[in-house]
C-alpha cells in the first residue's frame, strides 16, 4: 500500500512537472503576439513584417518536431529535452540583447527550432512512462499546459512591456527555462533509449507510410486548422478591442486575454469524456463549439458578450488538441511515435501562417467578417 502510494505521488508529480514545462516552453510562441506594435514602431516595418516574428518561430518548432522524436528514440525522450531546454536558456538570453530586427528573425526561428526537443518529445514520453489508464490524462494536462500558454503568454508579454522594455520580457523567460530545466533534472525518471543503434534518419524514410493513411491525413488537417485559427483569433481580438468599437487600453486587453484561461480547465477532461462518448464524438462536440464561439465573436454586441463567446471557443480548442492527439495515436498503430511527431510538425505549421492570414483579412475586411473567415476555415 505504501509503495502504491509513493508511485501515485510520483505520477502526480511528473504530470506536474510535465505540465509547467508545457507551459513555459509554448509560452515563447506566444509572447510576441501583443509586442507587434511596438516591433512595428521600434524597427519601422510594417505589422505585417513584425508578424513574422512569430511566424518564424512556428516555422522553426514545426521543423524541429520532425527531427527531435527519432533522436529522443536513439539517445533518450529526457536527454533531448533536457539538451533543447540549455539552449533555449542560451537563445533567450540572446534575443534580451538584440537590436536589429534581422537579428530578432533569426533568433526567433532558432528559438522555435529549440522549443520543438520538448512538445513531440514529452507526448512519447507520456506514452511510455504513465499506465495505461493514467495516461489519457497526463497527455490532457500536458496539452493544458500548451493550451495555457497561448494566454499566459500574450498576457506576460502585454504586461511586462508595459512596465519595462521588451527585451526584459525575454530575460524573464531564460529564468523560467532555468527554473524548469532544474524540474525535469531532479524529478523525471530517465526513461530508456528505445532504439540506440538506429539511424536518425530511418523515421524520414517511414514517413510515406504515416501520409497513405486517409483517416490520418483527415486528422493532419483538423490540426493545421486548429492552431491557425487559435493564434489568429488572439491576433485579430487584440486589434479589435483597441479598436474605435471597445477602445480599450493594453492593460484593460490583457485582462481580456486572461479571462481565456477558464476555457483550458476542460482539457484535462477530454480523456473522461472520451471514455464515455468515444474520442471521435468529443472531437466532433468540441469543433463544434469552437466554430460557434469564433463566429459569434464577429456579432458580439457588448464587451462581456464578447468575453464569453472567447470562453465558448477556447473550451472548443482545450477538448479538440487532446482528443485529436488520442485518435492520431489510436490510427497510427505501430507508427504512432512518428505520426505524432508529424502531428506536431503540421499543428505548429498553421501558427506560422495564422498571424499572416489574419493581418491580410483584416487589412482587406471588417474585424466581424475576419472572424466569420476564421470560423469558415475551422469549420
Amino acid at each position: 500500500m505504501k509503495t502504491e502510494l509513493i508511485h501515485q505521488k510520483s505520477y502526480a508529480l511528473m504530470t506536474a512537472v510535465l505540465s509547467w514545462a508545457g507551459m513555459a516552453v509554448m509560452t515563447s510562441l506566444y509572447v510576441t503576439i501583443p509586442l507587434l506594435p511596438l516591433f512595428a514602431e521600434n524597427y519601422g516595418v510594417s505589422l505585417a513584417e513584425a508578424a513574422a516574428t512569430g511566424s518564424v518561430f512556428s516555422l522553426g518548432f514545426a521543423l524541429g518536431c520532425l527531427v527531435y522524436g527519432a533522436l529522443s528514440d536513439k539517445y533518450g525522450r529526457k536527454q533531448v529535452i533536457l539538451s533543447g531546454l540549455f539552449v533555449l536558456i542560451v537563445l533567450s538570453f540572446l534575443l534580451g540583447t538584440v537590436d536589429s530586427f534581422g537579428w530578432l528573425i533569426v533568433l526567433r526561428g532558432l528559438q522555435g527550432a529549440a522549443a520543438a526537443s520538448f512538445s513531440p518529445v514529452a507526448l512519447a514520453y507520456a506514452v511510455e512512462m504513465f499506465p495505461l489508464e493514467k495516461r489519457v490524462t497526463a497527455i490532457g494536462f500536458i496539452s493544458t499546459g500548451f493550451l495555457v500558454a497561448g494566454i499566459v503568454g500574450q498576457v506576460v508579454g502585454g504586461w511586462l512591456s508595459q512596465l519595462y522594455d521588451w527585451r526584459f520580457l525575454f530575460d524573464v523567460l531564460a529564468v523560467a527555462y532555468v527554473i524548469t530545466f532544474l524540474l525535469i533534472w531532479l524529478f523525471l525518471p530517465k526513461g530508456e533509449r528505445l532504439y540506440p543503434d538506429a539511424s536518425v534518419w530511418e523515421p524520414f524514410r517511414q514517413i510515406r507510410h504515416v501520409f497513405r493513411a486517409k483517416n490520418l491525413l483527415l486528422g493532419y488537417v483538423i490540426a493545421f486548422v486548429l492552431l491557425l485559427s487559435f493564434v489568429s483569433m488572439y491576433t485579430v481580438l487584440g486589434a479589435y478591442l483597441s479598436g474605435p468599437a471597445y477602445g480599450l487600453d493594453a492593460q484593460q486587453i490583457v485582462w481580456v486575454r486572461a479571462a481565456g484561461i477558464g476555457g483550458m480547465v476542460l482539457s484535462p477532461l477530454a480523456g473522461r469524456l472520451s471514455k464515455r462518448f468515444g474520442v471521435r464524438g468529443v472531437l466532433r462536440f468540441s469543433l463544434l463549439l469552437a466554430v460557434a464561439g469564433l463566429a459569434l465573436l464577429g456579432v458580439g454586441a457588448s464587451l462581456p458578450v464578447l468575453i464569453g463567446m472567447t470562453l465558448v471557443y477556447v473550451s472548443g480548442i482545450a477538448l479538440a488538441v487532446p482528443s485529436l492527439i488520442s485518435l492520431i495515436g489510436q490510427l497510427a498503430g505501430k507508427l504512432r511515435g512518428l505520426a505524432v511527431s508529424v502531428y506536431t510538425f503540421i499543428l505548429f505549421a498553421g501558427t506560422s501562417v495564422g498571424p499572416i492570414l489574419s493581418i491580410h483579412w483584416m487589412k482587406t475586411a471588417s474585424y466581424a467578417v475576419t472572424f466569420c473567415l476564421l470560423a469558415l476555415v475551422l469549420g
